[in-house]
């Protein structure tokens, strides 16, 4: 798979999450207020890239996709806390749970589709 695919693949993981959550909290449709809430998990799922080396294996559950979630969370967390948004309990639990399921949920059903197909085929 192609860096670039996996790149988008993880961006679009994020932005359906910040779209869902705006969404359900009835925030305005702002393209500034959906920029400033993207932000933190973006440059968190980023810095998971570097702090992985996700290039090698964009497509592997474990390392890559393991530190992309793990940093669009953790740093993600600390820079809205900076930006001056809400880091509740509840949720960066919601954040875990649905940037988890995403960022490897996506790598996982890549992985099965390979073991499926016929020898030769990935």
């Amino acid at each position: 798979m192609r860096n670039w695919v996996a790149g988008v693949l993880d961006a679009c993981c994020v932005l359906v999450f910040v779209v869902i959550g705006r969404a359900t909290h009835e925030e305005a449709a702002s393209v500034a207020g959906f920029a400033a809430t993207a932000w933190p998990f973006l440059v968190g799922a980023g810095a998971g890239w570097v702090a992985g080396r996700v290039w090698r294996r964009p497509e592997a559950v474990v390392p890559g996709g393991v530190a992309v979630w793990a940093a669009a969370v953790a740093v993600g967390m600390p820079l809205r806390a900076i930006s001056g948004q809400g880091t509740a309990a509840a949720f960066v639990i919601v954040a875990l749970v649905f940037l988890g399921a995403a960022l490897l949920g996506w790598r996982g059903a890549v992985a099965l589709a390979r073991r499926r197909s016929p020898a030769g085929e990935n």
